[in-house]
């Protein structure tokens, strides 16, 4: 049998350095480190200085340069960690003090960040570089305590300037941002408070003050499914999460109310409806979307309950909270046509066609126009106390009332103020019937036409005594009131020959 070859691997005896050829190798691994660190080529600066520390472990200016180096990196967690080791190796080591103050300030810790500096002046009196650092200190405790008290106010936008101006020295806090984001989704401005919730999402995807701004923008912006998820997440990251589980209860509860709401309506049960949306208006004001759609849906139920006034109010409420909301201008504009209100009407369709130029809106448009323009003319049912859809014989009994009514002869007793009102009325009446009486001149009317304009009627040559002679008496008819003492006041009888 042939003999075979093994190779069998050789023990090498370890590298034993002593203690003086580390603390070169590791002087010159700073030195390359401080070279990198010149030319700004920070990742590799880092990894140098790594060796450095792990030839020389008990060496603070190795922990300092590299917590120097994680700084530039914004690794400001790790390097509070490297200046922390290094002040514990060399408690004098003022560069330690002074870098470990700066990581506190960056991340939003400004009380420790203060006792950092503090003792660097106690090291070195003027270092003016941990005087300003410390007063930057005491300006971001002061924007913490106005944002606070702002945010007790609800004046969100002060808590906004307040960390905008404190992540201006502490960049890398999460809890600025987090309460910037969270007035930010409070002030309706959530792409912004998105933006910035997912920014430290990407850094930290257990961040549960995150995903609760997150689940807050979600939940404002009416997608509540989805807002529970988060919600729900955020607390099982952090299971005391108080403003989760509050945000998380209303979500829930507010979902529910608003489809009991719907479907009463659906079920034309309009007074259940209206009284449920009324109670889902109080679970949250603060959810501006959701809430005009309540106070539309509300204003909807409320016109089916001939409530006009009150649902014009609620529209209103609507559009206050979200401006864009076309829905709720169309519902107002219809509850100002019920109402005859067209110039409101004529105002909020012309809004609605602004910004969705349909077929459908413009003939709403101009339906509005077209009765805005009938009303600012006489209204001839009105003047003889008929409605718009009065048959023939409605009109010519309408008339006999009113003319007989105003006839001038009837108030020949009256005072002089009385007869000029009773003739003018007397006349708008032969008018009024001249038009609703003739087929073509009452289309012409009833279609918003101008009849005047047109040539085919001129109001101001009516002569309404004709008319009202042609009326009563035909060609030989006569008729006289009796305004005698003795008898009530604007008698009268009718003598036919």
């Amino acid at each position: 049998m042939a003999a075979v070859d093994i190779d069998v691997p050789v023990e090498t005896e370890p590298q034993i350095y002593n203690q003086d050829d580390l603390e070169r190798q590791a002087e010159g691994f700073k030195e390359q480190g401080n070279a990198l660190y010149s030319r700004k080529d920070y990742s590799e600066a880092f990894n140098y200085y790594t060796k450095a520390i792990d030839a020389c472990p008990k060496n603070a200016s190795y922990y300092g340069n590299r917590a120097a180096t994680l700084m530039m990196l914004c690794r400001f967690r790790e390097a509070l960690e490297d200046s922390q080791q290094a002040v514990r190796l060399d408690d004098c080591f003022m560069k330690g003090h002074l870098r470990e103050g700066k990581c506190h300030l960056s991340l939003g810790n400004a009380m420790a960040a203060s006792r950092c500096f503090q003792k660097v002046l106690e090291l070195e009196p003027s270092n003016r570089e941990a005087q300003q650092e410390d007063k930057n200190a005491a300006t971001i405790l002061e924007y913490e305590r106005m944002a606070d008290f702002g945010f007790e106010k609800r004046d969100f936008r002060k808590v906004v300037y307040c960390m905008d101006r404190a992540l201006a020295m502490a960049s890398a806090c999460h809890r600025f941002k987090i309460l910037k984001a969270e007035c930010l989704a409070l002030l309706g401005r959530y792409p912004e408070a998105q933006s910035v919730a997912s920014d430290i999402l990407r850094m930290d995807s257990t961040n549960a003050d995150a995903l609760y701004v997150r689940g807050l923008c979600l939940y404002y912006e009416d997608c509540i499914d989805k807002a529970v998820q988060f919600f729900v997440q955020a607390l099982r990251m952090a299971p005391d999460h108080e403003k989760a589980r509050l945000a998380c209860r209303n979500a829930k509860a507010l979902k529910a109310k608003k489809e009991e709401g719907n479907q009463a309506f659906k079920n034309n049960n309009y007074e259940a409806a209206y009284q449920l949306y009324t109670e889902a208006l109080t679970i949250d004001p603060n959810n501006i979307k959701t809430n005009a759609k309540l106070y539309c849906n509300r204003a909807t139920a409320g016109a089916k309950l001939k409530k006009l006034n009150q649902a014009i109010e609620d529209c209103t409420s609507a559009i206050k909270l979200d401006d864009t909301y076309i829905k709720a201008y169309l519902r107002r504009a219809q509850c100002f046509m019920d109402t005859e209100q067209y110039e409101e009407a004529v105002r909020d369709y012309e809004k609605v066609y602004q910004t969705e130029k349909t077929s459908d809106h413009k003939h709403l448009l101009k339906n509005a126009q077209l009765q805005l323009k009938k009303s600012k003319r006489k209204d001839y049912y009105k003047v003889l106390g008929v409605g718009k859809n009065a048959t023939e014989d409605e009109i010519k009994k309408a008339y006999r009332k009113r003319a007989l009514m105003h006839h001038p002869d009837r108030h020949s007793a009256a005072t002089p103020e009385v007869q000029k009102e009773e003739e003018k009325k007397f006349k708008e009446v032969g008018e009024a019937f001249t038009v609703l009486s003739d087929p073509k001149k009452k289309i012409r009317y009833d279609n918003g036409h101008d009849l005047e304009d047109d040539g085919s009627f001129d109001g101001g040559d009516i002569d309404a005594n004709n008319i009202f002679r042609a009326f009563f008496g035909g060609h030989g008819g006569g008729f006289s009131f009796d305004s005698s003492p003795d008898s009530g006041p604007g008698n009268f009888f009718f003598q036919f020959g």
